[in-house]
């Protein structure tokens, strides 16, 4: 079963401020996730349902979380890794607004 992709208003402007290199190996590992989006190895620790994708070379992160019920992979931060600042972001619950992609 395939989940659809989704942004939160302000992970879609970090996405769309992404070098297009960047953008694409994400876009790589996001084809993968919404295959599988439960990835155990990419539990953000302490954060219930956010998983993570990292790009170890460029330093990048992407931050998501699965909504079941609508079968929708919510990016919910993008960005440089620096002091877990992308992971420190506020739950989907509390942004109601995201915007599903084809």
């Amino acid at each position: 079963m395939s989940y659809e992709l989704g942004f939160l208003e302000e992970a879609l402007k970090e996405w769309r401020r992404l070098d297009g290199s960047i953008r694409e190996q994400f876009k790589e590992k996001l084809a993968e996730r919404l295959e599988n989006p439960r990835v155990p190895a990419a539990l953000l620790s302490g954060q219930k349902g956010r998983y993570k994708i990292k790009l170890r070379s460029a330093g990048f992160r992407l931050v998501y979380e699965v909504r079941d019920r609508q079968l929708i992979v919510v990016v919910v931060a993008v960005g440089k890794r620096e002091r877990n600042a992308v992971c420190s972001c506020k739950t989907v619950a509390e942004h109601r607004l995201f915007v599903v992609c084809p």
